[in-house]
């Protein structure tokens, strides 16, 4: 009898695989992000059309920083992202003093919605797990996705942007408990670029980056039992992974630098998802290099156990269906 996909993902954050690996896929839909039910329909369409096992929800990246007063537009088209229109701090040195932030924002409780939707519609059986960017994340696209600025000034002047830092978590850890309540099943917290030897080194990250990340995880309600830590970048400092109390652990295996999946599965006894290459193979296909990464990757765990098979980061939104149907075909 086939196991159901939250049996698949239980089992896998077992460290086991039951009938099969469970598998999923990510990316934006930027013509439908500005619009909480438009953005509910096309996610649920997907996950029904693609039968993902797990769907990890994807609100428009720019959600967070505009609960800062960080303003943006939609581009209007579908294959590009919102347009800055204002930052939501200066570029003086006391920029980040007395950041305000707003958890009840128009920008963040669309989020909460279109989530609730989608949980509805698609019912307990297909864990859902919204999308909370780390504090330090957000402060970039606060700074008008100004991600050199922020790692220059944690770096060099790192009293300057730590009370704001607190702010942002304050806010991320209000945001989260609302989605759980609204039915996800946890979160996947993503780290974009940062804990990156290219970012910082691992111990700048660690005493100045780090306790802010566990400020929001360790504060997720006990109903939120399906949470992954997303790396983003090469070089990763995966050893942040045994210090966040996150269940899984994503990231880019293909990137410089990276390990791969074994390895981070048995070091830090957690399951991993990724194995996919989202900006060439689930782009460009075929079938049978797809097929072929999908193939490594349960190898490369021995037969998919503590494996959810999964693209290392978003897919852009240029990506066949086909392309799609054939990692669910793989796994």
């Amino acid at each position: 009898m086939a196991a159901t996909s939250r049996e698949r993902v239980e089992a896998a954050l077992r460290l086991d695989v039951a009938d099969r690996p469970p598998a999923g896929a990510w990316g934006h839909a930027y013509d439908a992000e500005w619009d909480p039910e438009q953005l509910a329909r096309v996610t649920v369409d997907r996950a029904r059309k693609l039968g993902w096992d797990f769907v990890k929800f994807q609100p428009r990246a720019t959600c967070f920083s505009e609960a800062f007063g960080a303003r943006w537009r939609q581009a209007g088209h579908r294959l590009h992202g919102p347009k800055l229109e204002e930052a939501g701090v200066g570029k003086g040195a006391d920029a980040w003093v007395g950041l305000h932030g707003d958890s009840q924002s128009k920008a963040l409780t669309e989020q909460v919605e279109a989530l609730r939707l989608v949980c509805e519609a698609l019912g307990p059986d297909v864990p859902v797990i919204q999308t909370v960017f780390s504090p330090l994340t957000v402060a970039g696209y606060i700074a008008g996705k100004d991600t050199a600025r922020v790692k220059r000034e944690v770096k060099k002047s790192p009293e300057l942007i730590r009370p704001a830092l607190g702010v942002i978590s304050d806010v991320l850890t209000v945001f989260a408990a609302q989605s759980v309540s609204a039915g996800a099943a946890g979160v996947f917290f993503a780290i974009s670029g940062y804990a990156s030897a290219d970012a910082m080194t691992e111990e700048v990250y660690r005493s100045e980056v780090l306790p802010y990340d566990r400020q929001v995880l360790e504060a997720l309600p006990d109903a939120a039992w399906f949470n992954v830590l997303h790396l983003c970048g090469g070089r990763i400092h995966h050893g942040i992974a045994a210090d966040l109390p996150a269940q899984v652990v994503s990231w880019s295996t293909s990137n410089r630098g990276n390990p791969g999946l074994r390895e981070v599965r048995d070091r830090y006894r957690k399951p991993v998802m990724g194995g996919l290459r989202q900006r060439t193979t689930l782009v460009r296909g075929p079938a049978s290099a797809i097929k072929a990464e999908a193939k490594a990757a349960l190898e490369e765990t021995d037969g998919g156990k503590g494996l959810l098979l999964a693209p290392g980061c978003s897919v852009p939104p240029r990506a066949s269906e086909t392309n799609l149907r054939a990692m669910m075909s793989a796994a």
